[in-house]
């Protein structure tokens, strides 16, 4: 079994965002597959740095609105919280 990535991404809303954009296309535009795009999205892979600034550039986006990765402090779940660059809580993360 694959353990899922800690890196979180916004994938889904900004494909949605840059008008419905469907996986196929993403793909398309990256040069990988769909199953790829769906297993990033999913969280169960986590993408090259190369292939993260392909699909930020794709979305046109900055690769900071794309992913994220928890830094933040530990909570009593054991979860972390993402933190965007300026300190602040990344989006649907509670404040």
């Amino acid at each position: 079994m694959v353990k899922p990535t800690r890196v979180t991404n916004s994938i889904r809303a900004l494909r949605f965002a840059a008008g419905e954009l469907t996986q196929a296309e993403l793909a398309e535009r990256v040069g990988v597959t769909r199953q790829t795009i769906i297993a990033i999205e999913q969280g169960k892979y986590s993408p090259s740095l190369e292939i993260a600034f392909q699909i930020a550039h794709a979305l046109g986006v900055r690769l900071d609105e794309v992913f994220s990765y928890p830094v933040g402090p530990t909570t009593a779940t054991g979860t972390t919280t993402a933190v965007a660059r300026d300190g602040a809580p990344t989006a649907g993360d509670p404040a």
